[in-house]
């Protein structure tokens, strides 16, 4: 049997649990501290740091009983943010002791102020124990290496699936609900940055009778934020346009499309932050306001992904169109100022083809007075 020291999330015990896959039945917890060390956070991070400060004390998690498959299982999770085990000596209930620990690659980041556990659990511990079950579900599939590369978006998926956890429930007439689904399997045959979740399930239909097993696949995506700006004053708005994929991928000969402002809501971040923050990265522009059109699922019935739709209150002059995007995504993005009314004409003629913007170009036709009045 192993001892383990843990000085970051996995002092946490709902991921140490997750992690290695079973209670911690057997597994003898104590505090124990590495002299010389200090804890911090990555600054601006989901993460600590570990850093040598002479005097320091860096309180952790003192872990004994541990099978080789709890190691190994930890092992293949800390691989994939590059760490290795390595001896320390710290000090726990029993006076020195050389025990074993997770050491992290060297980093660039920031420190940010001293580290505590019980912050980090309230905002990140449930997102990162949805995203250690997703992790641990690739073992024996992938690398860990070949996770450490998409485990930005393993992480977005996470943060979905909780900020659907602590919404109002919305539920159809029928008033049935996510307890009439029964889950028998689920996997993840493709993940890379988008994945694919296939479930065996049956659920209980409108006759009151259970369903055969059936097997059912839906794409993973994360909650995105969408968001149209509008200039009440001018009555004007800034529509973008984009090479994408899914035109291309259906055969279509336009891929470069109309649309909102638009990107993943990151981990942490709300979606009306994410709107603001991609307002500024693809089309340059701060928004004075926001104003919710919609927040639903684009296509059901095969996708995860989730809309938050905005109308983005903003001054629009001339000269406000130009080509932006993130570098360190290779967006190409040229956005273009039209009269609200020069819009409206091509969503009738059909030259809209991104239901979210054409839905948003409704919403605002129908608001267009009160909005104007207010300006």
């Amino acid at each position: 049997m192993t001892a383990l020291f843990f000085y970051g999330t996995l002092r946490h015990l709902p991921l140490l649990e997750t992690v290695i896959g079973r209670p911690l039945e057997g597994v003898d917890l104590s505090e124990a501290a590495l002299p010389d060390y200090v804890i911090h956070w990555a600054d601006g991070q989901a993460f600590p740091l570990i850093l040598p400060q002479a005097g320091g004390q860096a309180v952790g998690l003192l872990g004994k009983g541990f099978s080789d498959e709890d190691v190994a299982r930890l092992d293949y999770y800390e691989r994939v943010f590059g760490y290795d085990l390595k001896w320390v000596e710290v000090t726990g209930p029993d006076g020195p002791q050389k025990v074993q620990m997770f050491w992290p690659p060297e980093t660039t980041y920031a420190a940010g102020p001293a580290f505590v556990l019980s912050d980090w659990a309230a905002k990140w511990g449930a997102v990162n124990c949805r995203a250690a079950e997703e992790v641990m579900g690739y073992r024996g599939q992938k690398t860990p290496e070949d996770l450490g590369v998409i485990y930005g978006m393993i992480h977005a998926r996470a943060a979905s699936y909780v900020l659907a956890q602590t919404e109002d429930t919305v539920l159809g007439p029928s008033g049935k609900a996510r307890a009439d689904v029964e889950i028998l399997a689920t996997s993840n045959p493709y993940a890379n940055f988008f994945a694919l979740s296939e479930m065996r399930l049956r659920y209980r239909r409108f006759d009151g009778e259970m369903s055969p097993v059936l097997n059912r696949a839906a794409f993973l995506g994360t909650d995105a934020a969408l968001v149209l700006p509008y200039d009440a004053g001018r009555d004007r708005v800034l529509l973008i346009e984009q090479f994408r994929m899914g035109p291309l991928a259906r055969g279509d000969k336009g891929p470069w499309q109309l649309e909102p402002i638009a990107g993943r809501v990151d981990p942490g971040e709300t979606p009306e932050d994410c709107a603001r923050r991609e307002a500024v990265e693809e089309a340059g522009l701060t928004l004075d306001r926001l104003e919710e059109i919609h927040l639903g699922y684009p296509s059901p019935g095969c996708v995860s992904e989730f809309f938050h739709i905005y109308l983005g209150l903003v001054d629009l002059p001339d000269g406000a169109a130009k080509v932006a995007g993130a570098a360190g995504e290779h967006e190409d993005i040229k956005g273009h100022l039209m009269p609200l009314d020069q819009a409206l004409e091509m969503l009738d003629a059909g030259q809209i083809r991104v239901t979210p913007l054409a839905l948003a170009l409704h919403w605002l036709a129908r608001n267009r007075d009160r909005l104007r009045n207010a300006a």
